[in-house]
């Protein structure tokens, strides 16, 4: 398929950025189709949205369905996907590559000084008119000013999130200025394409924030339905602002008239719907059902993905036995993982990606290059085990339990395999399954149990570290109470020179995974299945923080085909 790339230009970030008005995207003989509905399941179709509040920080899925209509100060350069010719899968939910940045309601963004950035937003964008909830109106500096400091001063909101910021304020109705009392490398993933970076305008705070039904921003998608646990419903925005080109032409977005994200919570039923044609695109599919739905349904497209939420079993350093880093590590030796890579996952999987995902280029440091200290906890050794526990005082074992959501069936399997190798060593995990609700508020409250099995994502290569093993994080499951790591964490984060911070961080790494603070896991690959009438589309998942409206905002449905292919 021929492709064509975006003649934009990008610079440092800490230069000026200045980008277009829309991506490129595929140059196909057929002109886009306006109409129809996308009919979708995402990674996390089995969960629903916990909160439509902004400064509802601690609802972890939420910029998977708000990022339909609240938008953010950047987003991604969609040309530079690998479906058009680029380099990026764009299937990290949080990682923004430097040289793959664009603007999404910034229109250019500058350093005047090294701790004062001036953003400039684009002109004409608008807030669609939302009965009893406000006007049509334009998007202003002011509604930028407005979302920070009102998420900076929610009292859910992240420790130490914002600390570098010292005021943000409006030069003038589309210039805004951030004031910063001290550099650090993923700014613009804090308050511009993160998971609390969204912009929300007062009168839906005014009207009630956690009602959907007040949801208003100036994405491609307004929420028009919510049918609890089981669809959401997006119409197009209609004073959307964002087009595409296609060949030579440029086209308003979005296409498609109605999004819909479907909530099931089988996996065997959200097969059923994409075998069917009840679904468009299903975006996380086992290798197992993955092969049969290749024999089944031979027709449809596919891309695979290693997913950056690599289970483990966070271990709480801060009760007995996990005090003692000789059980902790004793506990990774006791589980074959590479048995789980063969056997379990068919060998669709990949034995070391966190907290450093591979495809974090420059910051990854393979395992086959980490100190032997680290590789031996990735080593099946059960008599190495037994003879640390018998050292750290517990030769006939110990019993703890550990907390696992029923959300994730994939996990709920897995954890009585990695209860028998425990057991082979002496040490009984009692397993404890939550719904998802329960088993976010026992980590975000600090109250999860010794043992509690996560998956929570690396995020990006600099926020990593700190959010799931820093002092105080809500993701920090381990309880992980170092000054000096956190202090090291921090200089990395300070560091402006791209090159000498990847190799502070590569070593940070290599330090935490060496204390065992959690029995690491292997991640397994998922694939993403699509139908051909789904058209401008190469099974890109994300534009960074969990979202995806520009995405499907590009998509349109050829019904023709769509239809002759008897569905």
């Amino acid at each position: 398929m021929k492709t064509t790339l975006s003649a934009r230009l990008f610079h440092s970030l800490l230069g000026v950025c200045a980008v277009g008005m829309g991506v490129a995207a595929f140059a196909q003989a057929e002109a886009p189709r306006y109409g129809g509905t996308l009919n979708l399941a995402t990674p996390s179709a089995a969960v629903s949205t916990l909160s439509w509040d902004l400064a509802d920080w601690q609802a972890t899925l939420q910029t998977r369905d708000t990022g339909q209509f609240y938008e953010q100060l950047f987003s991604v350069d969609l040309s530079k996907a690998k479906s058009r010719g680029g380099k990026y899968s764009f299937a990290i939910s949080g990682w923004q590559p430097s040289d793959a940045m664009r603007g999404e309601l910034a229109e250019s963004w500058a350093w005047t000084s090294p701790l004062i950035l001036e953003v400039k937003l684009r002109k004409g964008v608008k807030f669609p008119a939302k009965q009893g909830v406000m006007a049509e109106r334009e998007l202003v500096a002011e509604d930028v000013v407005y979302s920070f400091n009102r998420l900076n001063s929610s009292p859910k909101r992240t420790q130490n999130y914002f600390d570098h910021v010292d005021s943000v304020v409006a030069k003038d109705k589309h210039t805004v200025v951030f004031n910063f009392n001290k550099f650090i490398a993923d700014w613009d993933y804090r308050f511009g394409n993160g998971f609390f970076s969204g912009i929300m305008p007062k009168e839906v705070v005014d009207a009630g924030p956690g009602n959907w039904k007040n949801a208003n921003g100036t994405g491609p998608f307004m929420l028009t339905q919510v049918a609890m646990g089981n669809s959401l419903t997006f119409d197009k925005n209609p004073v959307y602002w964002d087009k595409d080109v296609i060949g030579t032409k440029e086209y308003k977005l979005p296409f498609v008239d109605r999004v819909v994200h479907r909530v099931i919570k089988d996996e065997a039923t959200q097969q059923a719907a994409l075998r069917t044609g009840k679904l468009d695109i299903l975006s996380s599919i086992s290798w197992e059902a993955a092969k049969e739905l290749k024999k089944t349904s031979p027709q449809l497209k596919w891309s695979r993905w290693l997913t950056t939420a690599a289970s483990r079993i966070a271990l709480r350093v801060d009760t007995k036995p996990f005090q003692d880093v000789r059980v902790r590590r004793a506990l990774n030796m006791a589980v074959n993982k590479q048995e789980i890579i063969d056997k379990y996952y068919g060998g669709e999987a990949e034995m070391f990606t966190f907290p450093m995902h591979p495809e974090y280029v420059g910051y990854h440091r393979p395992l086959k290059e980490q100190p032997a200290s680290v590789q031996e906890l990735f080593k099946y050794d059960p008599a190495k085990a037994k003879k640390l526990l018998t050292e750290a005082g517990y030769p006939n074992g110990f019993s703890f339990k550990m907390q696992v959501c029923t959300c994730n069936p994939d996990q709920m399997e897995l954890m009585p395999l990695v209860a028998a190798y425990l057991e082979g060593v002496g040490v009984r995990m009692e397993i404890v399954p939550l719904e998802y609700g329960a088993h976010l508020s026992a980590m975000t409250s600090h109250t999860n149990t010794a043992g509690y099995l996560t998956s929570i994502p690396d995020v990006n290569p600099t926020t990593s570290l700190r959010i799931n093993f820093g002092k105080g994080q809500v993701y920090n499951a381990p309880m992980m109470d170092d000054p000096q790591f956190d202090a090291r964490v921090a200089e990395a984060n300070g560091e402006r020179d791209e090159s000498k911070r990847q190799q502070m961080l590569k070593e940070l790494t290599s330090t935490m995974l060496d204390q065992a603070p959690a029995i690491w896991m292997p991640a397994p690959y998922r694939y993403i299945a699509w139908w051909p009438w789904v058209k401008n589309y190469g099974g890109e998942m994300f534009v960074g923080a969990g979202r995806f409206a520009p995405i499907h905002a590009r998509v349109w449905i050829d019904q023709d085909l769509k239809k002759k292919m008897g569905f």
